[in-house]
């Protein structure tokens, strides 16, 4: 490669995947501009390495269920419990065995560039998802935390075909027809649940997006149903909406 231009073999570093020969060749090349090259093409080896290994870590415990048999291993989880306004969104996933999407992980590491990204690549790709969507008047009819394992069983029983096996977030569901394991913090261990929690995220948003259009004065679109203190201060000032959950601190109080 002595005989190229710099330009070239940029290129060339781009297209083609480089033999050990190759790098140590480019490294015995004096010129500066092929330095910088050879550390930017091995910094990004590195990363992807780094992004491979993480990723069959998470394959984890999909592997332990295709050992014991299972062909279909679904994972779960959900967006919203904290809010004060806005549904509560899970979803549920099924991914093919031999899927690999290096960069996945717990939805809440992910900039909303590569959330939209990756729910598009995982519902173009999974083998069978649904979404559960609980609205705030039945959340405070239930509590957030039985409307959150209602949308957990309701996504889950959208799946087609049906799982063998599910991977839950945190939450245990003993009276699914399948066997099932809670994993805690397992949208950061398990690719399935990983998955699902990049598409209940990702609804939730669109929706709080949506409600920011019908009540712009409380910012949906930037807090998310979150507590901040504009959000505060907005109820403060103007009330409650429709979508606000009468049930949370402090909107109780107001209520």
């Amino acid at each position: 490669m002595k005989d190229q231009t710099i330009s070239q073999i940029k290129q060339y570093m781009e297209k083609e995947k480089l033999q050990e020969k190759e790098i140590a060749a480019l490294k015995k090349d004096k010129r500066k501009g092929v330095q910088l090259l050879v550390q930017s093409y091995e910094k990004k080896k590195e990363k992807e390495r780094d992004l491979e290994e993480r990723f069959q870590k998470m394959c984890h415990f999909e592997r332990i269920g295709y050992v014991n048999g299972c062909q279909y291993i679904a994972g779960t989880d959900e967006a919203g419990r904290g809010p004060l306004a806005g549904p509560i969104v899970a979803a549920a996933v099924i991914l093919p065995s031999n899927w690999k999407l290096l960069g996945l992980n717990d939805s809440k590491q992910l900039n909303e560039k590569t959330k939209n990204k990756f729910y598009s690549i995982i519902t173009q790709e999974a083998v069978s998802y649904g979404v559960s969507i609980i609205p705030s008047q039945r959340i405070d009819e239930l509590n957030i935390y039985e409307a959150s394992k209602l949308a957990m069983r309701d996504a889950i029983n959208q799946l087609q075909p049906a799982p063998d096996h599910v991977l839950i977030d945190a939450v245990k569901l003993p009276d699914l027809p399948y066997s099932s394991e809670s994993i805690i913090k397992g949208d950061e261990k398990s690719i399935s649940i990983a998955a699902a929690s990049i598409l209940a995220k990702v609804t939730r948003d669109r929706i709080m997006q949506q409600l920011h259009h019908e009540y712009p004065v409380y910012d949906f679109k930037s807090n998310m149903g979150y507590g901040t203190k504009h959000h505060l201060q907005s109820i403060k000032a103007h009330g409650i909406s429709p979508y606000h959950r009468r049930s949370f601190a402090p909107i109780k109080e107001l209520v």
